[in-house]
């Protein structure tokens, strides 16, 4: 019944009171095992976090997230083996600094230009499909200003053609000729003579922070764009929609520990239910075993 109650209330979104109806157990009695399990599975987040800080390539980014009653925020931590999770009041550099740590760190991060990543110990990737959507607001707003258009024409597909490119097969050799040849023609059409003020004003993010946007170029490994962690949040803004965040300290802690082990898991087996039901039989004949080892050395 755990491995029921973990899985479909943390992985598939199934509201505890849904599960408390469809097991016959009250709300409280199902919280209290969530809680004890949580606290069982403590330890393994932090293993977690030392893997993703190794990571070559990491992700981040954040969503709103109810704590009892009070505004606070989901963060997510992520690479293509890694979910780690974070729930917090505060929107601060403080929680992402809690992740990163203070050392440098190998890798690069792929995220938005929202100013809590940006002294992180380690490469930075701006979101090119954030800056886009940046791009093709600029023509919305200016539909009838001919330099506008034609920049928004000109400098649009190269933003989504550098997004793609990773994704067409391409040999090493081709894969770096390409994304050369991109990013000289973006930068060309960021340093040309611009009088628009709109133009300009994305030509300087290019201009001013050109050491965090083509870490792409360099490797096929590393992507343009942060879609990863932004698919991977839209399962907790839908279950923000329909809990409205989490009624406790505890119940988000509890949440933050079985979320990343639970999502963590659905990244290296097609099979979590099955491979977590092992992990807390082996805990229950056992207290002693790892339980980081029980869930992830064998999966």
């Amino acid at each position: 019944m755990l491995t029921h109650l973990a899985v479909a209330h943390y992985v598939q979104g199934v509201t505890l009171g849904h599960l408390s109806a469809q097991l016959g157990v009250g709300q409280g009695s199902l919280w209290a095992a969530l809680h004890q399990l949580a606290r069982r599975l403590a330890p393994v987040p932090q293993r977690l976090l030392l893997e993703y800080r190794r990571a070559l390539v990491k992700h981040a980014d954040e969503t709103g997230w109810r704590n009892d009653g009070h505004n606070g925020y989901a963060w997510l931590f992520c690479t293509a083996l890694i979910s780690l999770f974070r729930f917090r009041q505060s929107r601060s550099a403080s929680v992402a600094k809690e992740v990163f740590g203070i050392k440098r760190l190998p890798g690069t991060l792929v995220v938005d230009r929202y100013n809590a990543y940006n002294q992180m110990p380690c490469c930075i990737q701006y979101c090119y499909a954030h800056l886009l959507r940046e791009v093709q607001d600029l023509g919305k707003e200016f539909p009838a200003v001919g330099e506008v258009s034609q920049f928004v024409e000109s400098f649009a597909p190269l933003l989504a053609e550098a997004m793609k490119l990773r994704a067409q097969g391409l040999s090493v050799t081709q894969f770096r000729q390409q994304a050369l040849e991109l990013k000289m023609e973006i930068k060309a059409l960021v340093h040309s003579p611009a009088q628009h003020p709109g133009i300009q004003k994305i030509q300087n993010i290019f201009r001013e922070k050109a050491t965090r946007l083509y870490h792409w170029a360099k490797n096929s490994a590393i992507p343009a764009d942060n879609n990863r962690a932004e698919r991977e949040l839209r399962p907790l803004v839908i279950a923000r929609k329909i809990s409205f965040g989490s009624q406790s300290e505890q119940g988000a802690q509890t949440r933050e520990i079985l979320m990343s082990v639970l999502h963590t898991l659905g990244k290296r087996t097609k099979d979590v239910f099955g491979a977590f039901k092992r992990a807390l039989d082996a805990l229950a004949k056992d207290e002693t075993r790892d339980p980081y080892e029980l869930l992830f050395d064998s999966s």
